[in-house]
């Protein structure tokens, strides 16, 4: 049990019969009436954001979760298969455990979030930037750079990711898998 001074970004709280992960948080103090906490709350399972206010003291329940490294090897019927890093089990996630699944390639480190009491899988969280190659995309014209417009490109994954006008085909780049967005050009 932890109550509302506990609180910080990242823990896991069973909430309404679920886990849910906190992703921001903020104590109020008003100066007429109780303290509270706004919460913004991430469920593991479905991947949706709630808004909530817990009164300022109320106990909660925590959830032991542990984060292992794991590696994607492939995708079949039943889902995506990873291997643990360190034991070399294997374990498999169905798609929607999986956020920005279009983003991994094969071989791609991972970190599976693992309930510590069941020993079941929550859920996948790929690295921050992931490094892939463009695939396809429009021919840049000399003299685009000056301007803050995009085009689609896809990449080796098949993903379509909007890009700078002035990227060309077989470049490698960095993608932020939190914004499914072009971060930069990797040299």
């Amino acid at each position: 049990m932890a109550t509302t001074a506990d609180f910080r970004n990242g823990l896991c709280i069973e909430f309404n019969g679920d886990l849910w992960i906190i992703t921001e948080f903020q104590h109020v103090k008003p100066g007429k009436g109780p303290a509270f906490v706004r919460t913004k709350l991430k469920n593991i399972k479905t991947g949706k954001v709630v808004d909530n206010t817990f009164t300022a003291g109320v106990k909660v329940t925590t959830a032991r979760v542990e984060q292992r490294p794991h590696q994607f090897i492939f995708k079949d019927d039943y889902g995506y298969n990873f291997m643990d890093s360190n034991t070399f089990e294997q374990v498999t996630l169905e798609e929607r455990m999986v956020p920005f699944a279009d983003l991994m390639k094969e071989g791609q480190e991972v970190t599976i979030l693992f309930h510590a009491e069941t020993e079941t899988p929550l859920t996948a969280e790929l690295p921050t930037y992931v490094e892939l190659t463009i695939t396809y995309t429009e021919p840049g014209i000399k003299g685009d750079t000056a301007t803050n417009a995009s085009k689609p490109a896809t990449v080796e994954t098949g993903a379509t990711i909007s890009v700078p006008l002035f990227i060309g085909q077989d470049e490698k780049i960095k993608v932020d898998t939190r914004t499914y967005t072009y971060a930069e050009r990797v040299k």
